[in-house]
């Protein structure tokens, strides 16, 4: 194992979802489940995003679902019907929920995210207090997945949540382990910023088209990046692999969002080129993974001393003296640093 891939190891180690959360959110969407199926109309329940697909990372946020109705049950809902918008039965699958959730959490809640029901529960472990976001999807007619509600618009839209939990969890098991710890790299990587660029979906994606058996996570990782940036850069789209939905959507510019990707691909390619110099790769990782390792290159120390030496301006007031401000040098001390 070189050291880009024991470096990425030690991110892993960071960011990798805490078990007792975990299992939590397990828990409470196979329970809000098991209350769903009671529904009129319901069909069966589902699990869909980082739960089953084992890509949750810290904090646990989240477990994602959803129940689906027989539209022969409901005849004027939906574009297959009469048209009807989907608040109503929303609202409707919510008032079933609350309280039967409520029996084995009294502090739960239920109110109404994008898609669906999302019930809070007022009952944190380890901090964290996974809430449940439950889609309230209807059959298609014509055509294959399902018609999924999106409550701001109050419209329906075609998705197959189920065979993007099929198609990402493909595979021999070395692929699908290799693809997992990418996905969550990526998600930690995103997540720096403080406006992320892509979505959980879109990251998930790339995963599944750009991995390729036989690839170790590093590699793997690197190829992600540097095929997603350059699609990114040639403004070409990221096509639903279920061919339901529509393109993938960026969450920044464009611009944004290919510089951001390109530079993530440069610094996992600078690693790799000197796989065997501890020192180069946590120089290149850091700028990738900046929240989670710390450069140890000479110029990266120095320009922090040469911060601490900086002159400061500091005002008489501040130091309780009448007069204009004075300039004051740094000590010894601060200069010692060039020793660092």
């Amino acid at each position: 194992m070189g050291h880009t891939e024991e470096t990425l190891n030690d991110v892993r180690s960071q960011i990798d979802a805490h078990s007792e959360p975990l299992a939590e959110a397990r828990d409470r969407l196979a329970l809000v489940r098991a209350e769903a199926i009671a529904f009129r109309g319901a069909l069966r329940t589902y699990a869909s995003g980082s739960l089953p697909q084992h890509t949750f990372i810290h904090p646990v946020s989240d477990g994602d679902g959803g129940v689906v109705l027989d539209r022969r049950f409901y005849l004027n809902l939906g574009p297959d019907g009469s048209g009807e918008a989907p608040q109503k039965v929303a609202d409707e699958m919510c008032a079933l929920l609350g309280p039967a959730v409520r029996e084995v959490y009294p502090k739960a809640r239920c109110s109404t995210s994008k898609r669906g029901p999302k019930l809070c529960f007022g009952e944190p472990v380890d901090g964290q207090d996974p809430t449940v976001d439950m889609v309230v999807a209807l059959t298609r007619k014509d055509g294959e997945g399902l018609w999924i509600p999106n409550l701001h618009t109050n419209k329906w839209e075609a998705s197959h949540p189920e065979l993007h939990v099929e198609l990402f969890t493909s595979g021999a098991e070395s692929l699908r382990r290799t693809r997992r710890r990418v996905i969550r790299l990526l998600k930690a990587w995103n997540k720096q910023y403080n406006q992320p660029g892509f979505s959980s979906h879109n990251l998930s994606v790339w995963a599944w088209e750009f991995v390729e058996p036989s690839m170790g996570m590093a590699v793997a990782l690197s190829a992600v990046f540097s095929e997603a940036a350059s699609r990114v850069e040639h403004g070409a789209t990221t096509i639903d692999p279920a061919k339901v939905s529509k393109n993938v959507r960026l969450l920044i510019p464009r611009e944004t969002a290919a510089r951001r990707l390109r530079k993530a691909a440069n610094g996992l390619s600078a690693a790799l080129e000197r796989d065997d110099d501890i020192d180069v790769v946590l120089s290149a990782l850091s700028g990738v993974y900046w929240n989670y390792l710390t450069d140890p290159s000479p110029s990266s120390l120095v320009s922090k001393a040469a911060i601490l030496r900086r002159p400061q301006s500091i005002s008489t007031a501040t130091l309780g003296l009448g007069g204009i401000a004075s300039t004051v040098a740094p000590t010894r001390a601060f200069g010692e640093l060039k020793s660092v």
